[in-house]
């Protein structure tokens, strides 16, 4: 075991080859076909082909064939092998000398306590998508929930095609506004318990680290600005994306938070990415 640690650290001691590693960790549990990789990283197809391949061959991901592509996922025990290695068998499992953030190796898993969760929907322009979750939590499920949405681009606009479908569908559109990520990370911003990005392109950057280790989804789905054709067929597109993101936010509404640890929600919270999407 210890050999097989120090291969995996020689592995993820490269920059690059630690890029193709944490991007298919921030997407888990997705996977990614070579060619995206190598798109997002910047990389030459050749390059990514070579990291992949030391990556899949250390165990650190999966590999797996779809007719002509070849798909990537992280490998979750894996990753949880090389940071139990390093803070569990190191510390002899005493807390005291494990960082905080590691307590969870350690068995201290608790259920999430019951109160009112703050979600943050994350999207790259916060114009459309996210601005739909953000509604549709806050007006179905706002009981439990205090909705957010933000986006990673600098500066957007709430889509006028989204606006007008919201309101169509009997929304108080009149808080909405679009905001950058930004405002979420500073001193006074709410502590963040879910964070859900609904596009792959939010999804694949690398955001800073969020106060708490908030529960993370990606529930990526088209982009309905991005749509062609008459208006009449772009407001079908902005329908389909809310009726696909209702779908998702009733689905984690209904889970028993108060009987779920965090290890469970997290599972539950990517079913629920998977599940909803194949019925689309």
């Amino acid at each position: 075991m210890e050999s097989l640690l120090t291969d995996r650290l020689a592995i993820l001691s490269h920059p690059q080859r630690l890029a193709v590693f944490r991007l298919l960790m921030r997407r888990c549990p997705d996977e990614l076909p070579a060619g995206e990789i190598a798109d997002v990283l910047q990389l030459k197809a050749s390059t990514a082909s070579v990291y992949l391949s030391a990556l899949t061959q250390a165990g650190l991901i999966s590999q797996r064939r779809d007719a002509t592509r070849l798909l990537y996922a992280v490998n979750l025990d894996a990753a949880r092998e090389v940071v139990a290695g390093l803070f569990v068998d190191c510390c002899r499992g005493r807390a005291d000398l494990c960082p905080p953030q590691f307590s969870d190796l350690l068995g201290n898993i608790s259920p999430m306590a019951h109160k009112t969760f703050n979600v943050l929907f994350v999207c790259s322009g916060n114009s459309a998508r996210s601005i739909i979750a953000e509604t549709i939590l806050r007006e179905r499920v706002g009981d439990r929930f205090t909705a957010y949405s933000a986006g990673t681009a600098h500066r957007s606009e709430l889509n006028p095609f989204a606006v007008e479908m919201l309101k169509s569908k009997g929304h108080d559109v009149s808080l909405l506004r679009s905001k950058n990520i930004a405002e979420f990370h500073g001193a006074d911003a709410p502590r963040i318990d879910f964070v859900f990005t609904v596009c792959d392109h939010a999804a694949n950057e690398d955001c800073p680290t969020w106060p708490g280790q908030p529960v993370s989804g990606h529930w990526g789905m088209p982009d309905p600005v991005k749509a062609d054709g008459t208006d009449a067929e772009k407001r079908l597109a902005f329908h389909q994306t809310y009726g696909a993101l209702h779908n998702r936010i009733m689905a984690f509404s209904a889970l028993s938070f108060e009987n779920l640890n965090r290890v469970s929600l997290q599972k539950c919270v990517d079913e629920i990415g998977k599940e909803t999407a194949n019925q689309e």
